[in-house]
């Protein structure tokens, strides 16, 4: 686990810090303006996707099925499979090019007329990112089988990499038509860089046909893990819609501090696909002993950054965007994002627990709890707390789910889950002494990283999560 872990999260943080890096370069280039908004109103449909991929949603149903084949059947079934993905990634590029105007309404309802034409002129350019999403999803399911996972974890790195290098040469004469033609280029990278490897494993894409119904069963397998995603979705476009209503800039600085507190959860993307492929085919005991051993490492490794993060928020923003206004905002919403680490990273591991036995239905279900807290309190919550109104609905969302998921396996008498996410709730709001006694600036900065390092070591040393218990 450790070692497969350890691999995919190298190459998925790669692709994570240039994913970061273009928002920093785009934030750097046009500010937190009506053009910055209306160009990430435009991406939200695009990136919803790719980041679906990205955690899990295709290899969480098409993993096992895949597996249950013979090495003839693998060959046949991915390549019937592929005409398919291509034809349904088609027809939602076409219905997110045609609707455009529909769909940058409903997103970014706070935008001026001028910010809702930049953000549809976009949208029909970003609509053709998403047949190469879905097809390189797809080629990564043998990949992850024949524990390839370096390769499977390339596909952020990829897409990120042509926008960075746009905006880095551009800076603040970037376009956006330019900024939306070099990501749609990054989009054809991510599958064409798995090419060579599918020959290797058979992959025929001309032959279209397969002796089971391939298709129909990943369907059944997909649809409860596919409600879950627009469920997850819908709140994400909830939000985006709360931002744009709370003014200018809004929109630009919920999704800087997004992606960046989505940099220490890469570790946690890793660790769900390789103890997936862990639990396959195992007995209940061992996927428990799995399971305890995932939870300890995810606290391991979110509460020392949920740590890092709080004691050090202001000038981790002063670092990274010095001639930016608002930093005390985006400070303040970034020290309460960071207290859903933790929770959300149990949730994924209490899912996929449910998702190697073949089980998509239970974790839809007690996301479907969560979420609706969140959104009823996205409703109230920004209108009197701001932008951390947002980061508070989200936090006590993720906590009903995450209890519904050991509440309906049955599992709240065998994780430790009381002492660790008292832990993940105490230890941040302990790490607000710092920014209350030690001077700002790197002294801060300093002093928080040593906080959250200290932690690291102590959680190690308490929790194990190498044993096996």
């Amino acid at each position: 686990m450790f070692g497969s872990t350890l691999w995919l999260t190298l190459a998925t943080l790669i692709g994570l810090a240039a994913g970061f890096a273009r928002e920093w370069l785009l934030v750097d280039a046009w500010g937190a303006s009506l053009r910055s908004d209306a160009f990430l109103v435009a991406l939200f449909l695009p990136e919803a996707v790719r980041m679906a991929m990205a955690t899990g949603l295709f290899s969480s149903a098409a993993l096992p099925l895949y597996q249950e084949r013979d090495a003839s059947q693998q060959a046949a079934w991915l390549s019937a499979l592929t005409s398919r993905v291509l034809a349904v990634g088609l027809g939602v590029a076409i219905l997110f090019h045609l609707a455009a105007p529909l769909w940058v309404s409903l997103i970014g309802p706070g935008l001026s007329a001028e910010g809702q034409i930049l953000a549809r002129q976009s949208l029909q350019l970003l609509a053709w990112c998403v047949p190469g999403f879905l097809l390189h999803a797809l080629l990564c399911i043998p990949l992850q089988a024949h524990a390839r996972f370096v390769l499977a974890g390339l596909g952020s790195l990829l897409f990120n990499f042509p926008p960075v290098v746009y905006l880095a040469l551009q800076g603040g004469q970037a376009e956006p038509v330019g900024l939306a033609m070099s990501c749609v280029a990054g989009s054809l990278l991510m599958p064409l860089a798995l090419l060579p490897a599918m020959r290797g494993m058979g992959w025929r894409p001309w032959r279209v046909q397969a002796k089971d119904r391939c298709g129909q069963q990943l369907l059944q397998r997909l649809a409860p893990l596919l409600a879950s995603t627009l469920a997850s979705q819908g709140l994400a476009l909830l939000e985006r819609m709360v931002a744009s209503l709370l003014g200018e800039g809004a929109v630009t600085w919920l999704n800087f501090a997004r992606k960046l507190i989505n940099l220490p959860m890469v570790a946690l993307m890793s660790l769900n696909q390789v103890l997936l492929g862990l639990m396959g085919g195992k007995s209940e005991a061992e996927r428990l002993a799995l399971l305890r051993r995932g939870t300890a490492m995810a606290t391991l490794l979110t509460l020392p950054v949920a740590v890092g993060v709080v004691g050090a928020a202001e000038p981790l923003i002063a670092l990274l965007l010095p001639s930016q206004a608002s930093g005390g905002i985006l400070a303040s919403l970034l020290g309460w994002l960071s207290l859903t680490l933790l929770f959300a990273a149990w949730n994924a591991l209490l899912a996929r627990y449910a998702y190697a036995v073949g089980d998509t239905r239970l974790p839809l279900a007690c996301e479907l709890g969560g979420n609706a807290l969140n959104a009823l309190l996205l409703s109230l919550l920004p209108w009197w707390l701001g932008l951390k109104g947002i980061a508070v609905a989200a936090l006590l969302g993720v906590l009903l789910t995450g209890l519904l998921l050991m509440r309906k396996q049955r599992l709240l008498a065998q994780l430790d889950w009381k002492r660790q996410w008292g832990a993940g709730l105490l230890m941040p709001i302990l790490a607000l002494l710092i920014p209350m006694n030690v001077p700002g600036g790197w002294w801060q900065l300093g002093a928080a990283t040593v906080a959250g390092l200290a932690l690291m070591l102590a959680s190690a040393l308490l929790l194990r999560p190498w044993q096996v218990r």
